[in-house]
C-alpha cells in the first residue's frame, strides 16, 4: 500500500506532467524531469572510488558530482537488491532465481556453503522457511504504479536482451562452442531486470512493452522521446559482474571474466564497468533531455561476498544481526548541481527510492516510508 506524503504535491506532479512541464517536488524546488537510474554489480565503495588505474572515469565523476560514501546494499545477492530499489521491500528473498509463479529457491546467500562470513545460523527459522516458498512473482506495488499513477512516464533499458518483453532467464543462453560443447554465456541476466518478478508488470502487454533492448536508448535520446523515469541494466560484461571464462572466450571479451583467487579486487570487470559508463554518462549528458532537468544515479546493488553491514531497514536475522549487502558505490549527478556534493549519510536502495519518491511528490512504497527527510539523499539531487 502507498502512503501518500502529501495529496497536493502529488496533484501537482500529475497536471505539470500531463501538460509536459517539469514538476515541482515537495522541497519547493523543481524537480528533475529525468531520472536515469543505472544499477552496478558487486563491487565494495573501497574497491572502486580511489582505484585510479581500473576506474578512472567513474573517480572524475565522484570527485565532480555527487557521492555518498555510507551507502549499501539492502542484503545479498544481486535480485532483492533490485527488487528493493524499485519496490521498498526485498521480498523476503536471499537468491537469484528466475521469475515466475511456479519458481521458489531456498537462500543461496547466509548459508553455511556461501562463503558469506556466516552460515545458516545467520537466518531466523522464519526467514530459511518464508525464503524457501517465496514464489517469485511478486503482488506488490513498484516505482512503475507511481511514476503512472502521476501521469508520468517509465522505460527499462536492458543490454544483452534480445527483444522488448523478453522473458527468459538468460541471453544469449545454450550457445555452441567451437569444441563442440554448449555454453550458457548469460549477457543479459533476469535477476538484474526486477520488472520481470511483479504481476502487475508481466501479466500487462503494454506494460512488458516498456522493457526494452538497451539499443533503444540512444534512439530515444537522440528523437528527444525518453520518460521520466529510466532504468538502465547494463549487461554482466559492463556492469562490472563478469561471466564464466568460457562465456567471456566465445564472446571474445576475455576480460570479463576474473580470477579473483590471487587478488580479490576484480580489476578487468571494474575497468570493463567503467570504460562503459564513460560512454552511456556522456551521451545522456548530450542529449536534450538533460538540458530539460535531469539526475543520473549510479549504484552498485552490493559488496558481494564482503559481509553484510547495512543500515535503513535492511533484513535482520539471528541474534539482531542487520543483514545488509555491504558498503557500495553511489554517484548521482545532476544537471542542475555544478558543485561536488560528498555525503556520509547512511543509505541504500530504499534510501534512494524514497529521495525519488520525495522530490516527484509521490507517496511511499514499503520499507521506503521509513526513510526520515533527514536521512534522503537530496542534496545531491537537488
Amino acid at each position: 500500500m502507498i502512503r501518500m506524503r502529501g495529496l497536493l504535491v502529488t496533484l501537482s506532479v500529475a497536471l505539470l506532467a500531463l501538460a509536459g512541464c517539469t514538476s515541482v517536488s515537495s522541497t519547493g524546488a523543481t524537480a528533475p524531469k529525468h531520472i536515469f537510474f543505472i544499477m552496478m554489480e558487486n563491487q565494495a565503495y573501497k574497491d572502486v572510488i580511489g582505484n585510479l588505474a581500473d576506474a578512472p572515469y567513474i573517480n572524475q565523476l565522484a570527485s565532480k558530482y555527487g557521492l555518498d560514501s555510507q551507502y549499501f546494499g539492502v542484503t545479498h545477492p544481486s535480485l532483492p537488491n533490485y527488487l528493493a530499489a524499485i519496490s521498498g521491500d526485498y521480498q523476503g528473498i536471499f537468491d537469484d532465481c528466475k521469475a515466475g509463479a511456479g519458481s521458489t529457491c531456498a537462500p543461496e546467500e547466509f548459508v553455511s556453503s556461501s562463503g558469506d562470513f556466516g552460515g545458516a545460523q545467520l537466518l531466523t527459522p522464519a526467514q530459511m522457511q518464508r525464503a524457501t516458498t517465496q514464489p517469485h512473482l511478486f503482488n506488490g506495488q513498484t516505482i512503475v504504479d507511481q511514476v503512472e499513477n502521476a501521469h508520468m512516464t517509465w522505460k527499462a533499458y536492458m543490454q544483452s536482451m534480445p527483444s522488448a518483453g523478453f522473458t527468459g532467464e538468460y541471453y544469449p543462453n545454450n550457445v555452441s562452442a567451437p569444441d563442440g560443447k554448449t555454453v550458457q554465456v548469460k549477457l543479459y541476466a533476469q535477476k538484474h531486470n526486477p520488472f520481470m518478478y511483479f504481476a502487475d508488470i508481466v501479466n500487462n502487454p503494454s506494460r512488458l512493452q516498456d522493457i526494452v533492448p538497451y539499443t533503444q536508448l540512444a534512439t530515444d535520446l537522440s528523437a528527444n522521446t525518453v520518460p521520466n523515469f529510466v532504468w538502465i541494466s547494463p549487461d554482466q560484461c559492463h556492469d562490472m559482474h563478469g561471466i564464466s571464462q568460457s562465456a567471456a572466450t566465445l564472446e571474445n571479451i576475455p576480460s570479463c571474466y576474473s580470477d579473483t583467487s590471487k587478488d580479490p579486487v576484480d580489476h578487468s570487470n571494474i575497468a570493463l564497468g567503467d570504460q562503459y559508463l564513460s560512454q552511456v554518462v556522456p551521451q545522456i549528458m548530450g542529449s536534450k533531455a538533460w538540458g530539460e532537468g535531469s539526475v543520473i544515479v549510479i549504484a552498485w546493488d552490493e559488496d558481494d561476498y564482503a559481509g553484510y553491514a547495512g543500515c535503513c531497514s535492511s533484513p535482520v536475522g539471528m541474534n539482531n544481526t542487520t543483514l545488509g549487502g555491504a558498503n557500495a558505490p553511489l554517484l548521482v549527478i545532476s544537471s542542475r548541481v555544478n558543485q561536488h556534493r560528498a555525503l556520509s549519510i547512511p543509505a541504500n536502495h530504499y534510501t534512494t527510492l524514497a529521495t525519488i519518491e520525495k522530490i516527484w511528490g509521490f507517496g511511499c512504497l514499503a520499507n521506503a516510508c521509513n526513510i526520515k527527510d533527514d536521512q534522503l539523499l537530496t542534496p545531491l539531487f537537488q
